[in-house]
């Protein structure tokens, strides 16, 4: 996704992934996407568990939880991933929940048209596999920020993405724009879309040329 972007900046890349692949097994990928301030909108699909292989803990699961193989509970503290995001400087950073479509649709429609790197968590229960964090779960405790919520405070967005358990704030919690990697580069701030470039082989050859 970061060279589709880099490579053809008039492009709206999109990231689709769970908390598995994104916040466990690609979580180097995902820090250094944020870091670098990377012109995407990442949608992470939180469910909390391993759903596709059938109900093992994911870095979101919550401490104590029983899983299909966590049988005396879960013994790992669960990751902040927003936090994460924020801490390494994220200019967009959102949650949604699953269970509230107009608001969710709002949400990516923001993180979409945002410049630089956008995370958004969105809460989705996997029906199958995580009975703990269901629908009826999440609809007890989410509530949006309030329209005078100052989505520019740093400190302010930090306690929101802290705040998780018998209260969970949806909304975007931090939007600040920022110079994103791409803009670092004349070439690809400037110049026509990197996708676009001619190339010249006898360039190549010149180049290979060097090494024989």
């Amino acid at each position: 996704a970061i060279a589709i972007k880099l490579s053809n900046k008039d492009l709206n890349v999109i990231v689709e992934s769970g908390d598995g692949d994104s916040y466990g097994e690609g979580g180097n990928h995902f820090m250094h996407a944020v870091r670098r301030n990377i012109d995407i909108a990442h949608f992470v699909h939180n469910n909390q568990i391993y759903g596709l292989t059938k109900g093992q803990a994911s870095p979101t699961t919550a401490k104590g939880q029983i899983t299909t193989l966590q049988f005396d509970g879960v013994k790992n503290i669960p990751i902040d991933p927003l936090a994460i995001s924020l801490t390494l400087g994220a200019g967009f950073v959102a949650r949604g929940f699953a269970g509230d479509i107009p608001h969710l649709v709002d949400l990516m429609k923001q993180a979409i048209t945002f410049k630089g790197y956008a995370h958004l968590d969105i809460l989705q229960p996997c029906v199958v596999w995580n009975k703990v964090n269901t629908f009826s779960w999440y609809k007890d405790r989410v509530y949006k920020l309030s329209d005078d919520y100052d989505n520019t405070n740093f400190e302010e967005a930090y306690k929101k993405s802290k705040e998780f358990g018998d209260k969970i704030p949806i909304g975007v919690l931090y939007k600040v724009e920022k110079p994103t990697y791409g803009d670092s580069f004349k070439f690809i701030k400037d110049g026509e879309p990197l996708v676009d470039s001619k190339l010249n082989p006898l360039d190549a050859k010149k180049m290979m040329n060097e090494f024989i």
